[in-house]
């Protein structure tokens, strides 16, 4: 499990790159009108860290046999505002939490990664099912935020981008 810990800090550092100093158009700016924008998507990234994958794995390991509450991360698109919020203000609270989730992480001592509940659509979700699914949500949104970037710039480039290769 540590090598997951130790990935997820790499990915702190690799997140904020990627969008640190990025423009307005560029942070608002959509592939396509139903995908989201890099706002969108750090401030997803700060929810899931807070509402989602540290919850649950804590859940999981101090309260076996017990369903965490219910979310939709969907809906906090709208519930959050995330249109609204301030960019640059929220890569630095993704940052944070990340920092409180490595904290927490780091300080267990002989987890119970084990530990599990019964999910009636997903069967048995155990703690180190959240905690990898969690290094695998940052891998999607890194793939996510490049992908954005590349169509960003192919857009703006006027002419292809064949040279550099294919996506």
């Amino acid at each position: 499990m540590q090598y997951i810990i130790e990935e997820l800090v790499k990915n702190k550092a690799v997140f904020i790159d990627l969008m640190k100093d990025c423009d307005k158009e560029l942070q608002l700016w959509r592939p396509q009108p139903e995908k989201w924008c890099l706002l969108e998507i750090i401030c997803h990234l700060y929810d899931e860290e807070r509402l989602d994958f540290r919850l649950r794995t804590k859940w999981v390991l101090e309260k076996p046999n017990q369903h965490p509450p219910p979310f939709n991360p969907l809906n906090w698109l709208e519930e959050h505002e995330y249109l609204q919020q301030d960019f640059n203000e929220m890569i630095i609270k993704f940052s944070m939490e990340r920092d409180a989730s490595i904290d927490w992480l780091n300080s267990l001592k002989d987890p119970k990664w084990s530990n599990s509940f019964e999910h009636s659509k997903f069967g048995t979700m155990r703690a180190d099912y959240f905690l990898r699914n969690w290094l695998a949500h940052d891998y999607l949104h890194i793939r996510q935020i490049t992908r954005l970037k590349y169509n960003y710039l192919k857009q703006r480039a006027g002419n292809d981008l064949d040279y550099a290769g294919t996506w």
